[in-house]
């Protein structure tokens, strides 16, 4: 006797249940974090999510993180890293203060510079170091059910491009950016595999605001939503990532936004040349200030500057004196030839004490490895450097200076050192 069909409306309720089953398995969201990371301690993240290109993540939350706070990612120099980071900028002692996780991305190659270059990092979900840090925003955001219309990304120096490159490629993601010393999206593509185009960090790359625009928009193309806000900051004098390329960030940023060249606002605190554009506000789209310095630009205080900006922090108002002075001053002259060069330092103490026994560290540019040194021990050669003082000039009174100096193959980057920090505090 043959088995009867069953109902009809049974196998539809069947069906039905292995539909939900098999949308539970496939279309749900990751699980969240085992847990997160211990309070007010820097700690390594791993098994984060998407990293094609290795990246390495370290997170910072506050003992009193908020209950739904915002993710401020904030990215290293060029042959810095995340502990360098850490330690040279104010954003752990601000997260402290304000409630926010901060996140750390770290470079593996060896030349520790980011990934600004390729076709991979300019496409959203292309490849390479911008998906790394989407996949430690997904976490973050996951573990601390953060508020993920304040996810921001600041950065210094090839960090600055990467800033550039995260709101280019992830406009629905990142909420604003803060620039310090960095070029324009797309402006250091190259097509060769090389991570350097000498013709953008030497501020000849010259585009209309229209053409830098599309770039920007030619990395997520289709996308219609709102795109981040912009704050740019540049030293006059900069000779690594020169002066003309933060005209050419305003002019992209301006574009994205629909805005016009004309500022709406503008200001000199602190002697510095502010403009805005789109509002007058501190949150206006774009915000663009030049400072009379060299690559160094970032110093204390600036990183407060960038978190008001961002909305986190309350506006310190005209008349706010300048940030503090950093411990130290530093200058740097240096004398190239075809493969070499050699670098003048002088290490001044800014602070009000005494200082008996110091480190100043600083980083090469890729391509620039020491060969022997004066005044102080260098070690490692190239990368992040610490020169350690000699015997006989470790004491360093206040106001005193101290010059050292060293020689050095390069393989066509004569630029100077940067990140210059005493101690292990950035100096200004």
């Amino acid at each position: 006797m043959s088995t009867p069909n069953p109902p009809r409306t049974t196998l539809r309720s069947a069906l039905a249940a292995l539909a939900v089953l098999l949308a539970a398995l496939f279309l749900a969201p990751p699980p969240a974090s085992a847990a997160p990371v211990p309070p007010a301690t820097f700690t390594e993240v791993t098994g984060f999510g998407a990293n094609p290109s290795s990246l390495r993540m370290w997170a910072y939350a506050p003992a009193n993180v908020s209950a739904h706070p915002a993710v401020v990612v904030a990215v290293h120099w060029c042959g810095g890293s995340a502990t360098d980071m850490y330690n040279g900028s104010e954003y752990k002692s601000l997260a402290d203060q304000y409630g926010f996780v901060v996140v750390y991305p770290s470079v593996t190659r060896s030349s520790k510079c980011w990934d600004v270059a390729s076709p991979q990092a300019l496409t959203r979900g292309g490849g390479s170091d911008p998906v790394g840090i989407k996949s430690m925003v997904d976490w973050a955001v996951t573990t601390y059910a953060a508020d993920t219309s304040k996810v921001f990304v600041t950065g210094i120096s090839s960090g600055a491009m990467m800033t550039n490159v995260l709101l280019g490629d992830y406009p629905d993601v990142f909420a604003a950016g803060a620039a310090f010393a960095g070029v324009p999206f797309a402006c250091f593509a190259t097509t060769n595999g090389s991570e350097w185009n000498s013709d953008c960090a030497n501020g000849t790359i010259i585009r209309t605001p229209q053409a830098w625009g599309d770039l920007v928009r030619g990395a997520y193309p289709g996308y219609s939503g709102p795109r981040p806000r912009m704050q740019v900051w540049h030293g006059t004098q900069d000779d690594v990532l020169r002066y003309p390329n933060f005209g050419e960030e305003i002019k992209q940023w301006t574009n994205v936004h629909g805005l016009t060249q004309t500022p709406s606002f503008t200001d000199s605190p602190n002697g510095w040349t502010r403009t805005r554009y789109g509002s007058t506000g501190d949150q206006a789209p774009v915000e663009a200030i030049s400072v009379q310095t060299g690559h160094n630009v970032y110093a204390a205080g600036m990183g407060a500057r960038a978190l008001t900006f961002f909305g986190l922090t309350p506006d310190p108002g005209p008349g706010t004196p300048n940030p503090p002075a950093g411990p130290c001053k530093v200058t740097s002259s240096v004398s190239a030839w075809n493969t070499g060069l050699t670098n003048s330092v002088t290490l001044t103490n800014t602070a009000t004490t005494a200082v008996n026994g110091w480190r100043l560290t600083f980083t090469l540019p890729a391509g620039q490895t020491i060969t022997n040194g004066w005044g102080a021990t260098y070690a490692p050669a190239s990368g992040a450097v610490t020169a350690t003082n000699a015997t006989y000039n470790a004491a360093l009174a206040p106001g005193a200076s101290v010059t050292i100096g060293y020689q050095a193959n390069h393989t066509g980057n004569a630029a100077a050192p940067t990140g210059f920090a005493l101690n292990g505090t950035a100096c200004s």
